[in-house]
């Protein structure tokens, strides 16, 4: 169910919001005192494109930095992309078959505002993202 899931999602989806965070990745690698927002990007992107069968954890050792290059991280990407993800959203809410997939998108808003002090890890047992 994951992977039929996860197909949908690209489809409709998916693979624009992981160019959205690519291109935000790319424009934050130009200066390179932001390459760790980028570094979060990418990692984020990865989940945008795949998310069924995985889920967000607040890492531990998350603190003040954490905090603070979040606040950073609104300010350069984080208010457009979580906006993709409220307008995708949105749409994919319009027919039923869409509503999980709706519902998956606006699961991803908080860690599209915050990707800092975040860990993405797999929903299953033993197995590796």
């Amino acid at each position: 169910m994951r992977t039929l899931l996860n197909i949908i999602w690209v489809i409709f989806a998916g693979f624009w919001l992981f160019v959205g965070y690519v291109l935000a990745g790319v424009l934050l690698c130009i200066p390179i005192i932001t390459i760790p927002w980028a570094i979060a990007s990418f990692r984020t992107a990865r989940y945008a494109i795949w998310p069924f069968g995985r889920t967000i954890v607040s890492k531990p050792t998350a603190g003040v930095g954490s905090f603070l290059g979040n606040v950073i991280w609104v300010i350069l990407a984080g208010w457009w992309l979580a906006i993709a993800h409220l307008v995708s959203g949105i749409a994919l809410c319009l027919t039923i078959i869409g509503i999980p997939l709706g519902i998956a998108d606006f699961k991803m808003i908080p860690i599209s505002l915050m990707p800092l002090g975040k860990d993405i890890v797999s929903t299953r047992d033993g197995s590796l993202v």
